[in-house]
C-alpha cells in the first residue's frame, strides 16, 4: 500500500494523551502516529480504551492530559475542514428519510463532497436508495453509516466496528473498497473485535491495554511478540492423560478434545522432542505459527497477569 516518507506530517498523532473518568485511567499516555495510506487496526479487550481513543481523535471528548493533533492541526478544525470522515457506532440514523436522502445531505455538508450517485455505488447500496432508513437491516445500516463516512474526500477514515451485522460476501466487498482508499494515499483506522479482519486487511495493528499501547506493529509482528507456536496431534491409540502432558516443557496453553490434543509453546521443538520421550507417537502433528487472535489473547493475558502481581 501507499505509504509516504517519515518526514511528512503524520495524519494522527497522540503525544502522551491521558483521559480518565473518575478514578478509571480510559488513556493513560497514549504516544502514536499514523502516517498517510496505513490501513491501521485497533485491537483490545472491553474497557481497553479503544473508544475513548477514537473520541479523543475526533474531538468528541478533550484530554486531560497531552495532545492530539490530526493532520497538523485540532481534531476539530481537520473535521470542519472535512479531512476526516468516521463511521460510529454510536448515534443513529434519521428516520422518516431514505438513503439517497441522508446521503444527500451528507455530501451536501461536505467541503469536498463526492456525487450521490458515486457514494451510493462504492457503499454498495444504489438498489436501496428510496427505502426508508428505519425499514433497514443492520447490515444494511452499516453501509449506509459507511456512506456518509466517505461523502467527501477525506484524508483519513475512521471506522468503529464497520462490519457488525454485514455477511461475508458484504464484508469482503467492503474492506476491497476500503484496500481502495488507502491506494489512493488515505489513512484508514478502524477498530474490530473481528480479528480476523485486522490480520487479513491490517498493514499495521495496535493492542490497547488499560489505555495503554501495549504492542505496535504489522500482524507478523505481533504473532511473533507472542513467542508461542500452535502444536496440534492425535492420540487415537490410548487414553490420553492429560496430567502427563501439562508437564510438557515450555508448555503455554493446553487443549484435548477427544483425540486431538492443541497446544501452544514458547518452544515448539522442545516441546515436541519432550512429547516423543513420554513414549507417545502423535499423528497428523502439526506445528505452525499462532493467529493474530491468539497471540492476542496471549499478549493480553500476559499484561493481565502482570498487573494482577
Amino acid at each position: 500500500m501507499t505509504t509516504t516518507a517519515v518526514t511528512t506530517t503524520p495524519v494522527v498523532g497522540f503525544e502522551r494523551v491521558g483521559k480518565s473518568y473518575g478514578s478509571v485511567r480510559a488513556v493513560d499516555g497514549l504516544t502514536l502516529a499514523l502516517r498517510p495510506g496505513e490501513t491501521v487496526a485497533l485491537l483490545g479487550p472491553n474497557g481497553a480504551g479503544k473508544s475513548t481513543t477514537l473520541d479523543l481523535l475526533l474531538g468528541l471528548k478533550q484530554p486531560d492530559t497531552g495532545t492530539v493533533r490530526v493532520l497538523g492541526t485540532s481534531p476539530r478544525e481537520a473535521i470542519v475542514a472535512g479531512r476526516v470522515g468516521a463511521m460510529l457506532q454510536s448515534g443513529g440514523l434519521m428516520d422518516e428519510v431514505t438513503v439517497a436522502e441522508l446521503v444527500r445531505l451528507a455530501c451536501s455538508l461536505h467541503p469536498r463532497p463526492y456525487p450521490v450517485s458515486e457514494v451510493l455505488a462504492r457503499a454498495g447500496i444504489t438498489r436501496i436508495a428510496d427505502r426508508k432508513v428505519d425499514k433497514l437491516s443492520g447490515g444494511q445500516a452499516q453501509r449506509v453509516r459507511f456512506a456518509l463516512a466517505t461523502a467527501g474526500d477525506s484524508d483519513l477514515i475512521v471506522l468503529d466496528e464497520p462490519t457488525t451485522g454485514m455477511d461475508v460476501t458484504t464484508r469482503q466487498a467492503f474492506w476491497a473498497t476500503m484496500r481502495e482508499q488507502a491506494d489512493q494515499g488515505r489513512t484508514v483506522l478502524f477498530a474490530t473485535h473481528y480479528l480476523e479482519e485486522a490480520d487479513a486487511v491490517a498493514d499495521r495493528v495496535l493492542v490497547l491495554h488499560r489505555g495503554r499501547l501495549l504492542a505496535d506493529g504489522t500482524a507478523a509482528e505481533i504473532k511473533a511478540k507472542a513467542g508461542a507456536r500452535r502444536i496440534s496431534f492425535d492420540l487415537p491409540d490410548a487414553p490420553i492423560d492429560e496430567e502427563r502432558l501439562r508437564g510438557l516443557p515450555f508448555l503455554a496453553t493446553l487443549d484435548v478434545s477427544g483425540s486431538t490434543v492443541r497446544i501452544q509453546s514458547t518452544d515448539a521443538d522442545a516441546t515436541v522432542h519432550a512429547l516423543y520421550g513420554l513414549g507417545l507417537y502423535p499423528r497428523n502433528l502439526e506445528v505452525a505459527g499462532l493467529g493474530l487472535e491468539q497471540a492476542f489473547m496471549m499478549i493480553t493475558a500476559a499484561e493481565e497477569a502482570k498487573s494482577t502481581c
